[in-house]
């Protein structure tokens, strides 16, 4: 099956080649573009079952020895963010379809898209930190055309803070892959662990913190966030959705890649300071805010920090507890940005002052809004609170009590920003008909999609026994060096 790992890379590479030749028949460039994510997505899961099956794959490039080639490596923990990641693509294209239907700018969204697909898979495909920095570029890339697909003056400005701020993530990052191969001869991530541990102390921390910071800054950790609520609210709301669940957990997933294997027991308690500082900032700028983007971006920033406590207090448990966290948030989030794009779609504006009684014209578009925002707060039985519960049931058994009061008390201020979502936009009287208007039916594939993104994460909460388990095995690959290392270069 390791033939299948090329091959989720290329096929959306191709099919945006394909679709820049389609450039003037729409038409065609959607069946590509559809076409080459469903693909993708069956492969990811593919290889998903492969690897929890058969253990980690490997797909070394040319034939060349592992050593010395470009791998490519499925863990569970890759194969499953390939294939959630895979999903979400999947539902946002199917959205933007139904969006973008009259939109002449669509031309230039296929492409892009494919290429940012291929971005997304050939990071967590990656099996050395050249690559890695090489397939974050093509993210980079893509993920400007995109979001400033419509040209207006708000999406230069912010796309160009975003690029400014990812260029200069970009040259970190490819000091710090210069630094590390310089001190260790190498980049291949399975033979790293053994050489980094070699070094100095003082070097080994140099080269985790430039690492840290380049991942941190596509992550938007604190303090290394601001372009992340001034770009996403400026994007168009598919690429604000698909930002928003799937792009910023890639700079998670590297930096859970790095702390577990390149440097572990590393900058714990330096983690553990971001990770607070990132929940309550994010936190409070989502309370400050007027506008649903705005407040859902600021949220983007605050789950990040769930995340890295989990990291920065380590060992299996703590890593099984962020991998659902993300199993969790990337659909989650996603469905919250969906949703707030019919909204926008239909009234004109998702602007909290322009916004009243949505409910009353169509409950179920409330009930869709509802079940992802009590899920992101971390409301019981759904999915959110389980991951939540997770990470804090290891910051206590660690006896990290700040951190777990700090969890705790954002989780409450969580619910208080959804809330004003809520009371806004939801609650009151209508500005338009007291009735259910049918906002749904209005846009009946947008719709469909959001209603399947929402099942999705009642679904995790309904499954979360075994997809608990399937991270805690995905855990257990990551926290043992050697497991890789010898599934990589036997």
């Amino acid at each position: 099956m390791t033939e299948l790992l090329p091959l989720a890379i290329v096929i959306p590479l191709g099919g945006a080649a394909a679709a820049l030749l389609a450039i003037r028949v729409r038409s065609v460039q959607r069946i590509i573009t559809i076409a080459c994510t469903v693909t993708t997505a069956l492969i990811a899961v593919a290889i998903l079952l492969d690897v929890d099956s058969n253990g980690t794959q490997v797909a070394s490039m040319g034939g060349w020895p592992p050593r010395i080639a470009i791998n490519l490596v499925a863990d569970r923990l890759s194969a499953l963010m390939l294939t959630i990641g895979a999903t979400m693509l999947l539902a946002v294209l199917l959205f933007a379809v139904g969006q973008r239907a009259d939109d002449e700018r669509s031309r230039w969204y296929h492409p892009a898209y494919l290429a940012l697909s291929a971005g997304v898979s050939g990071a967590f495909l990656a099996g050395d930190l050249f690559n890695l920095f090489v397939f974050f570029e093509v993210l980079l890339m893509s993920s400007y055309v995109l979001l400033t697909l419509e040209g207006s003056d708000s999406q230069i400005r912010s796309g160009t803070t975003y690029v400014v701020l990812n260029v200069v993530e970009s040259l970190v990052l490819v000091t710090g892959v210069a630094l590390v191969f310089a001190a260790t001869g190498t980049l291949n991530m399975a033979e790293l662990p053994e050489r980094l541990a070699a070094l100095p102390d003082g070097v080994r921390i140099g080269l985790n913190l430039l690492l840290l910071i380049a991942f941190g800054l596509k992550a938007a950790v604190f303090p290394l966030f601001s372009w992340l609520p001034d770009s996403y609210p400026a994007a168009p709301s598919p690429v604000s959705a698909v930002f928003a669940g799937l792009l910023t957990k890639i700079g998670v997933y590297a930096i859970i890649r790095t702390q577990t294997l390149l440097f572990p027991e590393t900058n714990r308690t330096l983690l553990l300071v971001i990770a607070g500082l990132t929940m309550v900032i994010g936190v409070f700028g989502a309370i400050a805010q007027n506008a649903m983007k705005r407040i859902l971006s600021f949220h983007i920033v605050s789950q990040i920090g769930y995340m890295i406590m989990g990291v920065a207090l380590g060992g299996t448990a703590a890593i099984a507890a962020v991998i659902f966290y993300m199993i969790h948030h990337i659909p989650v989030k996603t469905s919250l940005f969906l949703v707030e794009g019919i909204i926008e779609r239909d009234t004109g504006s998702s602007t909290l002052d322009r916004l009243s009684g949505l409910a009353r014209r169509s409950g179920p578009l409330a009930a869709l809004f509802l079940l992802p925002a009590l899920s992101l707060a971390g409301i019981p039985p759904l999915s959110g609170f389980i991951g939540k519960l997770g990470v804090v049931t290891v910051g206590l058994d660690q006896g990290s009590w700040w951190i777990v009061a700090t969890a705790l008390a954002v989780s409450i201020l969580t619910l208080v920003s959804m809330l004003k979502i809520w009371t806004g936009a939801f609650w009151g009287e209508p500005a338009g008909p007291d009735h259910d208007s049918g906002v749904l039916r209005n846009h009946p594939l947008m719709s469909s999609v959001t209603i399947a993104v929402v099942a999705l994460t009642v679904a995790i909460a309904v499954f979360a026994g075994p997809l608990y388990r399937f991270a805690e095995r995905a855990a257990a690959d990551v926290t043992t060096p050697a497991a890789y290392e010898g599934a990589v270069v036997p």
